[in-house]
């Protein structure tokens, strides 16, 4: 997965939105702990990180984004959605071939990451300190 994720080639912004979107969607603690911190690192706001969850009616994405996150909306939760058209045409309205190909693979990486540290079921790395000093009171 490490060697998938270094080929995608995806703006560093929106993929960020993307990681912790699925990862908001999927209920991954640990994901969602892990790229906010590197989004906020990487520049983004705490406000846009605070309304992602709510994206669909924040005035804080442009049309690029909004089309990569109704395309992870829906490819998170493609057993309900099965990616409607209208969410394929806009993707493909934003982005090439090429750019929608690696969104994909971003929005499917995430996604296997989520199911992944939910199933080993790994804390988020600042719950860490907060439940070793429970434990020890």
């Amino acid at each position: 997965m490490l060697r998938v994720e270094e080929r995608i080639d995806l703006d560093a912004r929106t993929r960020g939105l993307v990681k912790v979107r699925a990862s908001q969607l999927n209920g991954c603690a640990y994901c969602i702990d892990m790229h906010w911190t590197e989004a906020r690192a990487a520049g983004e706001s705490e406000l846009r990180l605070a309304q992602l969850a709510a994206w669909g009616e924040s005035p804080l994405y442009d049309d690029v984004e909004r089309a990569a996150l109704a395309l992870t909306d829906s490819v998170t939760q493609v057993s309900e959605t099965h990616v409607p058209d209208d969410v394929w045409a806009f993707a493909e309205a934003h982005f090439d071939r090429d750019e929608l190909a690696h969104l994909l693979f971003a929005i499917a990486a995430i996604n296997l990451w989520n199911r992944l540290m939910i199933s080993v079921r790994a804390l988020p790395a600042e719950a860490v300190p907060a439940l070793t000093r429970g434990a020890a009171e």
